[in-house]
């Protein structure tokens, strides 16, 4: 599912200032401890989103959105320039500290916990959703 809406986002984003997509997946830690293991992946994360101009965490206890508000903060960095969003979604121990103070907005996708792998094709599929919003596409229903 992931792939199917990850290729579609170009083409409907395109309009919009959205995308490409690049989907970066991280080994999970080793290390032994859980604090040790959420400082480990947040270092690796935010070495990997250096060059993003925004960054945002999805974390359970963040901001939730409607769609449609996702979609206008989207076209505001669009419009803004932002040329690289980062969204960062973190292990099962969840983020350590330092990308949580790094992050721009920490984001919800609601307050279940959801596996990382879950959360990507929602993150994936409200990208997609939010292109179609923003390009008036009927796709989104509301």
């Amino acid at each position: 599912m992931c792939s199917r809406y990850a290729k579609r986002l170009p083409v409907s984003g395109k309009q919009a200032g959205l995308g490409p997509l690049e989907i970066i997946e991280m080994m999970e830690s080793r290390s032994a401890t859980a604090s040790a293991r959420k400082s480990d992946e947040a270092q690796r994360l935010l070495k990997a989103a250096s060059t993003a101009g925004v960054k945002i965490a999805l974390d359970e206890n963040g901001r939730s959105l409607s769609s449609e508000s996702f979609a206008k903060l989207l076209s505001k960095h669009a419009d803004n320039s932002v040329k690289c969003c980062a969204f960062l979604i973190g292990g099962p121990d969840g983020h350590g500290r330092e990308v949580l103070d790094a992050a721009d907005l920490t984001l919800s996708l609601g307050q279940m916990t959801l596996p990382h792998g879950l959360a990507r094709v929602v993150l994936v599929e409200q990208l997609y959703r939010a292109s179609t919003i923003l390009a008036g596409h009927p796709y989104h229903r509301s």
